[in-house]
């Protein structure tokens, strides 16, 4: 971690905060808005404390370590662009056919030996102080980042796990709630390896090894969010990256191997047949995840560098530092999807999106139901199987980033019988879908130019509030976008008493003058804010239940469901910050940013 400090601060990237700042809520909140910020940067704290604990640490915690596009390629060592280019030279292979190319490719394969983890004999930088029986995780500055988070969180651990037979390995990085000094809450998805591993060790009746590295090398823990094929080893992508192998060092208590020069090191067993509730957290979905059994880590080790650093990430509502390292991960891993989907040109998951809950996808349309072929392909492979919406573009789409061009581009071809609903797995933390991990998917295939309906009679903001409000009083604001294209869209916050559906049928006569409507809470949402209003739309539908197709118009509910609707589970609540806590920290000069900025992102 040292070093990588020294290249942030090196590059302007870095800010020091030497005041005593609280792990829980304090550090977090600071560091939530600052990666908001357009020129943020990384965050060290030199003195954090906790008045829980009624405790100073010595050890400083730093946030935010990909907290901007040049932070992330400096810890590549090269532009994201061009790894990917190197992932596909090596898929597109050829027999060599002169001698030239054949030491060539003999120079090119030589280079792959260095993607193998080098195991090394001895203690590593990571094991120069070993707590064993005196293993404490209250001694570590873990933060709490949210009011109703259910204690403390390891929020970039890098999670080192292998199969029953050793031969598989896996790196993951999972939040680890603290329950006790040597407990810590497993948050393995029913879909993670790590989960498969586990029932292989259930089935033996073992207990299932596991070690916690905290920092080293920030690439370790991007390689921990890698979407690899099923069984192979993240940490291989540190070393083809890198151009040279990650050196590992054997745990103190068990048999798995770790970076030698990580920070912190948590070692310990999952029992199998044990588990406790876990959570609640406020997630990366802007929601918190709710209480859910997750097996439990008891604590056999924790050891560190003589003068480590707490590495930590803060997650919720958008943008945050996940849009960084998962824009790396879009850009290095296009080559591997296009396998996969041959004729795909290239994709984006925008941060507001959630990532995997909105994709769009520019392709070579060659045939007809071609994206739809796509739309299937994609909700079958590895984790782009999550992705609960995706809208495809033809090759002559504007840039995949230039999103005001790209959504008339969308809006310009939206055809109802172009719209794919099915349904399929979705992520664990989805909460909008009446089960748990499985619900609707919407795709929409915007590649041809074939969408000739009548333009509608476009009125004002003004008259078609008044329109609607004499039909239902409910309705309290709205906001039209996007009038000149073929579908103008209408966003009617409302105060719901009955269902949306019940309410969409009284107001018909809307559908002269817009073609998309969306409903969102009035209360929650501010319908002059379409950055933050695509965050919540996308977090709060089920395709299969939220979403009406008429033959010139589409419905869409984006509200909050509960018992007006039946929904079956536990709405849970936004990731606010403790409105408390940001008084303080401006009282105390530790931040500057006025209301408008916190409004502009429901902070």
């Amino acid at each position: 971690m040292k070093n990588a400090i020294e290249l942030l601060e090196k590059n302007n990237l870095l800010r020091v905060i030497d005041a005593e700042v609280d792990i829980d809520l304090e550090i977090p909140h600071i560091a939530y808005i600052e990666v908001k910020k357009r020129d943020s940067r990384a965050l060290l704290f030199t003195h954090p404390v906790s008045k829980r604990l009624n405790k100073k640490f010595t050890t400083p915690v730093l946030m935010n370590v990909f907290g901007s596009h040049k932070a992330t390629e400096l810890f590549l060592g090269k532009k994201a662009d061009d790894i990917a280019a190197e992932i596909e030279e090596l898929l597109h292979l050829k027999p060599p056919l002169s001698i030239g190319e054949k030491f060539s490719m003999l120079s090119q394969l030589f280079a792959l030996k260095n993607v193998f983890p080098k195991r090394l004999k001895g203690k590593g930088a990571c094991q120069e102080v070993v707590h064993a029986d005196g293993a404490n995780l209250y001694e570590l500055p873990i933060l709490t980042t949210w009011s109703q988070d259910g204690g403390p969180f390891i929020t970039m651990g890098q999670v080192y796990t292998q199969s029953l037979d050793g031969e598989r390995k896996n790196l993951g990085m999972y939040r680890l709630q603290v329950y006790s000094d040597k407990r810590l809450g497993m948050h393995w998805q029913i879909h993670k390896d790590s989960a498969n591993f586990l029932h292989e060790y259930k089935k033996a009746g073992k207990k299932m090894p596991v070690s916690i590295a905290i920092g080293g090398d920030p690439l370790y823990t991007w390689a921990a969010t890698a979407p690899l094929p099923h069984g192979v080893f993240e940490l291989l992508m540190y070393g083809f990256i890198k151009g040279k192998s990650a050196r590992v060092v054997k745990s103190m208590t068990n048999e798995l191997y770790i970076p030698e020069d990580a920070d912190f090191v948590i070692e310990g067993f999952v029992d199998p047949d044990a588990v406790e509730i876990e959570g609640p957290f406020g997630d990366h979905t802007g929601y918190y995840t709710l209480e859910e059994e997750y097996p439990v880590l008891d604590v056999t080790c924790i050891s560190h560098k003589k003068e480590p650093v707490y590495l930590a990430t803060v997650v919720g509502k958008p943008p945050l530092e996940d849009k960084y390292m998962g824009w790396a991960t879009e850009r290095i891993f296009l080559p591997l999807l296009k396998t996969t989907a041959p004729d795909l040109i290239d994709y984006v998951m925008p941060e507001n999106g959630v990532f995997h809950n909105l994709i769009i996808a520019k392709m070579r349309t060659l045939y007809p139901g071609h994206a739809k072929q796509f739309m299937h392909a994609f909700w079958g492979v590895g984790q782009m199987s999550f992705v609960k919406h995706a809208i495809f573009v033809n090759e002559d789409a504007p840039d995949l980033e230039d999103y005001e061009a790209l959504s008339d581009y969308i809006l310009d071809r939206i055809k109802i019988e172009n719209i794919l609903i099915s349904e399929g797995v979705c992520d664990a933390l989805d909460h909008a879908s009446d089960n748990f991990a499985y619900g609707g998917k919407l795709g929409v295939d915007c590649t041809a130019d074939n969408v000739n309906f009548p333009k509608k009679e476009i009125i004002s903001d003004d008259d078609l509030f008044i329109m609607i409000t004499q039909l239902e009083p409910s309705v309290k604001k709205i906001k039209q976008y996007k009038t000149y294209t073929k579908t103008p869209v209408c966003i009617v916050g409302i105060e719901k008493k009955e269902k949306i559906q019940t309410i969409f049928e009284k107001l018909s006569a809307i559908k002269a003058h817009t073609k998309l409507v969306i409903f969102v809470d009035a209360a929650k949402n501010d319908v002059e804010n379409p950055y933050m209003l695509l965050w919540r739309i996308v977090n709060n539908i089920d395709a299969s239940r939220d979403i009406v197709l008429e033959k010139e118009f589409i419905m869409i509910d984006a509200t909050n469901k509960g018992a007006i609707e039946n929904f079956p589970r536990r709405w849970p609540d936004d990731t606010d910050c403790d409105p408390l806590v940001i008084e303080h920290l401006r009282q105390c000069g530790l931040l500057d940013v006025d209301d408008l900025f916190l409004n502009k992102f429901y902070i």
